[in-house]
């Protein structure tokens, strides 16, 4: 029953929006790609079986086999549903407001602000489509790597290829390439600027940007329901931004958030669906489809939505794992094919999985450097009982295993909504830092202004 008003929420928002609001038809296609997702998940699953696009659950009893890849699903269904509501959101520019169907005549006059163009908005069309174009590329190569198995040194800059129309549509829609500089520097260094132009590294910088937000999803997973909750929390913590600027920013702010939310929302209604599937114990795993997919979705937003420096901030937790692994990444401390969590059968909880240090020591100048994060309980080392001074094993440097670490042995489930606690929490004072701190170092907030 109550599924069943959830559909017909969804036909009267869509209905109600065509000369309305965009975000009211996000989110009445939100609750279709729900919906839909969770449909088709159970249905397809067997049949990724049968093409052998399965995995083992490490964690489990038995290690049963779970259907792999299922991202691709969730992904697959966001590209409909944005590409379905197109025709919604420019609803009012190519039939209310026109004079004939859309046709480059004169605009009936509106009270709505974003009606004062003389033109069908051209420009936020192509924003919209190019977005749908990345998306689309990123997904592709996320299904090559999932039947490829593909090398973390040939995968880790797929996505930039994915991000090249967004750069495209940057550089001839906005071209911004200058930041600000914080008061205190404008101070100390007597400069007259008040900001600088860092021409094609912001380039370099934004398609950093694409590389890293798809891959760091990538790496903080391994644990159920880790990989699509991090992204909700993320998505969650994106529209909460994007709603303080919807009703307190300007009308310049408000387009640009009203375009994050619009390709947020239906994010959120077919990551919970999956997330509904992924969670403790996984019925499915959501493969690198979904990871690239996710991570690309937030880079879209930042990118063209002019505010890459805000997704960043949300994506601290992401950065301080991505940090805390590269002595293992960059094979300083020997890095196992696998780093999840330990599972011990007999309690069925998680603990630190370690690497071998006494068949490969670690680089000798690194080893003050991991007693100096054992004091500050930052690792787990095992010593030799019969020589105290010699590591023979240290935890695996990812944030879950931190977590367990610090909070120790704990279930599956119970891990993972830990990390997510921790990742919301971060997220938040990422916010209050942005418009607080931003206010106080530049003297202004774009938020107020």
């Amino acid at each position: 029953m109550f599924q069943k008003l959830l559909l017909l929420l969804a036909l009267v928002l869509i209905y109600c929006s065509n000369k309305n609001s965009a975000i009211i038809t996000a989110i009445g296609f939100s609750i279709l790609g729900y919906f839909v997702t969770n449909f088709l998940i159970p249905k397809v699953g067997p049949s990724f079986i049968k093409i052998g696009l399965f995995g083992k659950d490490l964690s489990k009893p038995g290690k049963p086999v779970l259907p792999e890849t299922i991202g691709a699903v969730s992904a697959i269904v966001y590209l409909f549903v944005v590409l379905s509501y197109i025709p919604f959101i420019f609803y009012k520019y190519m039939v209310v407001t026109t004079s004939g169907g859309g046709e480059r005549g004169n605009v009936i006059p509106s009270h709505e602000e974003s009606l004062n163009s003389t033109i069908f908005p051209h420009d936020r069309l192509c924003e919209y489509l190019s977005s749908i174009l990345c998306l689309q590329s990123t997904i592709l190569l996320g299904i090559a790597d999932d039947l490829f198995d593909l090398r973390w040194r040939h995968k880790f800059f797929l996505p930039i290829t994915g991000s090249i129309p967004l750069l495209v549509i940057y550089y001839v829609d906005f071209g911004v390439t200058y930041v600000l500089i914080p008061g205190f520097i404008q101070r100390w260094m007597q400069l007259t600027a008040s900001t600088i132009d860092l021409g094609g590294l912001y380039y370099v910088y934004m398609a950093a940007m694409g590389i890293f937000c798809p891959n760091s999803i990538n790496i903080l997973a391994g644990v159920n329901g880790l990989e699509v909750g991090q992204s909700i929390v993320l998505g969650i913590l994106e529209l909460l931004n994007d709603t303080l600027y919807l009703t307190l920013g300007s009308k310049q702010a408000r387009a640009a958030h009203r375009f994050s939310a619009v390709l947020i929302i239906p994010f959120l209604g077919v990551s919970l669906a999956l997330w509904k599937w992924n969670r403790w114990p996984a019925k499915v795993f959501v493969g690198d489809t979904y990871c690239y997919f996710a991570g690309m979705v937030f880079a879209v937003v930042g990118i063209l939505g002019h505010f890459s420096k805000t997704i960043l901030l949300l994506f601290i937790p992401q950065i301080l794992n991505f940090l805390y692994s590269c002595p293992q990444l960059f094979k300083i401390v020997p890095c196992p094919r696998h780093r999840l969590p330990h599972f011990n059968e007999e309690d069925g909880l998680m603990y630190p999985s370690v690497a071998n240090l006494k068949d490969e020591p670690p680089k000798s100048w690194f080893i003050p450097i991991l007693r100096l994060l054992n004091c500050f309980k930052l690792i787990q080392l095992e010593f030799d009982d019969k020589d105290k001074s010699k590591i023979i094993s240290c935890s695996n440097m990812t944030l879950i295993n931190l977590t367990l670490v610090w909070f120790g042995p704990m279930r599956e489930d119970r891990l993972c909504n830990r990390i997510l606690q921790i990742q919301f929490l971060i997220g938040l004072l990422a916010l209050f830092a942005r418009h607080a701190g931003g206010a106080m170092l530049f003297g202004h907030d774009n938020l107020w202004t």
